[in-house]
């Protein structure tokens, strides 16, 4: 059984560790735990993990965020991955630094990557999760903070937070949704 996770970013040095860039972050980690390295293909960079006999094609696609669509749509096609298998990992400004949710589907809430992504599969009835960023920001000021980078008190958790969100992923991957919803969103 083949899974697309999808993690949300921008390609570029100016980016890198960015808060919008959470997504990106994520897979990585699952990456490195897993020992494999990410190649540059159609549509974003790509690597493949497997996780007690289930195939997980990470994805970081390199269309920037406003058409992230474009690459998850590619790669659902090109792999033949049905919808309830793919998994959009985005920051979310609602949430407090590190908060992990994960909801079956559900409205963009403003988020352009999301946005687009709807817009190109017409549908939001796809598996993300949300891994907050905070929200603690003058007005006025939302795109310098999302752009911005983490503090050093979010770094001092990031790691924690990474491995569990990589932890949620593996267990939508094994248990399903439902299951994995009842056991990591309370914490």
């Amino acid at each position: 059984m083949k899974y697309l996770i999808v993690g949300l970013g921008n390609i570029g040095p100016d980016y890198h560790e960015t808060r919008h860039n959470i997504g990106f972050m994520v897979v990585d980690a699952l990456a490195k735990e897993a020992g494999v390295t990410f190649n540059d293909g159609r549509y974003g960079f790509t690597t493949t993990l497997s996780v007690k006999g289930r195939q997980l094609l990470l994805l970081k696609p390199s269309t920037f965020m406003n058409l992230s669509g474009n690459a998850v749509r590619y790669w659902m096609q090109k792999e033949n991955i049905p919808l309830e298998n793919v998994l959009v990992i985005v920051d979310d400004l609602a949430l407090p630094f590190g908060t992990l949710r994960l909801k079956g589907k559900g409205s963009d809430a403003g988020h352009n990557g999301l946005k687009h992504i709807a817009a190109i599969l017409g549908t939001q009835n796809y598996a993300r999760l949300r891994f907050g960023i905070g929200n603690e920001f003058p007005r006025g000021g939302q795109i310098d903070y999302v752009l911005g980078h983490f503090t050093d008190e979010d770094w001092k958790t990031m790691d924690e937070r990474l491995k569990t969100a990589g932890d949620i992923i593996k267990s939508f991957c094994l248990a399903g949704i439902d299951i994995t919803m009842n056991q990591f969103n309370k914490k």
